[in-house]
């Protein structure tokens, strides 16, 4: 969870805040990465690379020291998003995706197996739950014409979170875009999580909504996941060493990721 304080402290290190998508199904290629950028701190294991390399790739990433956002959406009958929200809180993972659309009960089922999990595993504190609200793949004009919903992107992001919050989640995962509005509501420590993030000059790729991590940390992310800009970089070290200069010369303070 974020630390609160009445007098904002010092922001954490840039390379807390950046979370690098190991969005590769090739367990080996996604190690190799990670060994190329000594100052990575989180990464995402999504749905490609676990399904490729299993729990085990959970367990490999925690014993080299890093933090792990276990991102699987999980969205399924209540049970079901219980089951599985305690077996990834045993494998050590401190961020986990599940679908707000699930609906509360399912949410609050999912949370509660989760700190279940974490305790039957001997872990410390229990993973936190992210509810995803709106996919970042999604523009709001195809998201009204092809979802047939009676409300906005935006004012339907703002549901889940708020349905995330009665469930007694610890955060959400938005678009950047819709951060600030949130944050608004929802202040610290409620977790927003932002992917879409896209460096000064980076390509879309199948993202929308996007934002520049400054302007995305500015405007109330606790944390910022990148892809494709660093993966897909010559040199992928000097560019996760950009974005943390980035986000340095911004001045930005983010309240820190326990």
């Amino acid at each position: 969870m974020l630390a609160q304080s009445p007098i904002a402290p010092p922001g954490p290190p840039p390379a807390d805040l950046l979370i690098l998508a190991l969005d590769r199904g090739d367990s080996a290629e996604a190690f190799a990465l990670v060994a190329a950028i000594p100052a990575l701190r989180r990464v995402k294991v999504g749905l490609e690379l676990f399904t490729a390399a299993g729990p085990e790739v959970v367990r490999r990433l925690r014993e080299q020291g890093l933090r792990v956002f276990l991102d699987l959406k999980f969205h399924d009958i209540p049970a079901t998003m219980a089951g599985a929200c305690r077996s990834a809180a045993r494998l050590g993972a401190e961020l986990i995706t599940v679908h707000a659309s699930a609906g509360k009960e399912a949410l609050q089922a999912a949370q509660a197996a989760a700190v279940q999990g974490a305790a039957e595993a001997g872990l410390g504190d229990p993973p936190t739950l992210l509810a995803v609200t709106v996919l970042t793949s999604w523009d709001p004009a195809r998201f009204e014409a092809e979802l047939g919903l009676d409300e906005s992107l935006a004012a339907h992001a703002k549901r889940l979170a708020d349905l995330a919050v009665a469930a007694g989640l610890g955060g959400a995962v938005c678009s950047p875009l819709e951060v600030a509005a949130l944050r608004g509501t929802h202040p610290h420590p409620f977790v927003l999580v932002t992917p879409g993030i896209r460096p000064g000059g980076g390509t879309l790729g199948d993202q929308r909504r996007v934002m520049t991590p400054a302007a995305a940390l500015a405007a109330g992310a606790s944390a910022l996941v990148i892809g494709r800009p660093i993966r897909e970089a010559k040199d992928p070290a000097a560019a996760f060493e950009a974005c943390c200069g980035e986000l340095m010369a911004s001045g930005g303070a983010a309240q820190p990721l326990a």
